[in-house]
């Protein structure tokens, strides 16, 4: 049984009920692994390809605990007045050109005016760390590989002692925790020392029952015998050497698609016509829009009927 909104789960299986409630279909490891980060208060680190889940789990998390979510893109060059705070440059200027109108001739005053709360430009990390007692968010760091290893340097003082340092206003100390969810597609290698601050899970594809349980509740409109062939013939597509396999997100997007146009049965007119929606790379597309593909479909029709 899930337990009640806003309410940390107390077992592995609250905690998967608890997904499961918001249509999130764990398995026992990354159950596990989410319920030990909230009991231990840890980050939680999720590496796996993209479009497996991983940030869907820090939106989830956020619905299902009732907290707000926090969510810091990373992207190359991000940097500390994109990612943690800014002072409001504009409004401060506006601000010394009244006082110097009104002839106030101490600087010492004007100084502490400018640099206050008031003109603070607060980010995602800020804001992250400057919630109210009791209503932590849920702190996304999505796609971490994204960035250079400088940002990841300043995230570790972030993630060890939850706190960032200005200048003008001193340290800034999290009064409670946020729940932090990093994400990485590997497309490089993130350091130790940011690792061994968090619990690790490997997100990896959903096997083919999960994945059409997935479709059931996220397409309900989809016809059962379509949900099969979509799920064996994307369940196949993965083994084959592709340049971006097809994510669990690209798989809802074709099924979606082809429950709009009103289809009930894979065919080679269909997929080609489709593809775009599966596949996102025209390599990738040529190479299945051809004989390889129907013979994919073939096997995927004969591996059913076979099934019954």
């Amino acid at each position: 049984m899930a337990p009640a909104t806003g309410t940390l789960p107390q077992s592995i299986d609250e905690t998967m009920a608890m997904l499961e409630a918001q249509d999130y279909l764990a398995g026992t490891a990354l159950a596990t692994v989410l319920f030990l980060a909230l009991r231990m208060k840890r980050p939680l680190f999720l590496e796996g390809e993209a479009g497996v889940g991983k940030t869907e789990i820090a939106k989830v998390l956020a619905r299902a605990l009732d907290r707000p979510l926090i969510r810091l893109q990373c992207y190359e060059g991000l940097d500390v007045a994109s990612a943690v705070y800014e002072w409001n440059y504009p409004a401060q200027m506006l601000e010394i050109r009244l006082s110097e109108a009104a002839g106030t001739v101490d600087r010492r005053k004007v100084e502490s005016d400018i640099f206050s709360e008031r003109f603070l430009i607060r980010r995602p990390v800020l804001q992250a760390i400057s919630a109210e007692s009791g209503r932590a968010p849920v702190f996304l760091i999505d796609e971490l590989d994204r960035t250079d290893e400088a940002f990841e340097a300043f995230l570790l003082e972030v993630l060890s002692d939850f706190q960032v340092t200005i200048p003008e206003l001193g340290t800034i100390r999290a009064t409670e925790p946020p729940i932090v969810i990093i994400t990485t597609n590997r497309t490089r290698e993130i350091h130790d020392a940011l690792k061994r601050r968090c619990l690790y899970h490997w997100v990896d594809y959903p096997r083919a029952a999960q994945e059409l349980e997935i479709i059931r509740r996220k397409v309900p409109g989809c016809n059962a015998a379509l949900s099969r062939e979509i799920i064996a013939y994307v369940q196949r597509l993965r083994t084959i050497d592709l340049f971006k396999n097809p994510g669990v997100a690209e798989t809802i997007d074709w099924a979606t698609a082809l429950t709009e146009l009103d289809r009930l049965a894979l065919d080679p007119e269909t997929i080609a016509d489709t593809l775009g929606t599966l596949l996102k790379y025209q390599d990738d597309i040529a190479r299945i829009d051809g004989a390889e593909g129907r013979k994919l479909l073939a096997e995927v029709k004969a591996e059913l009927l076979a099934a019954g």
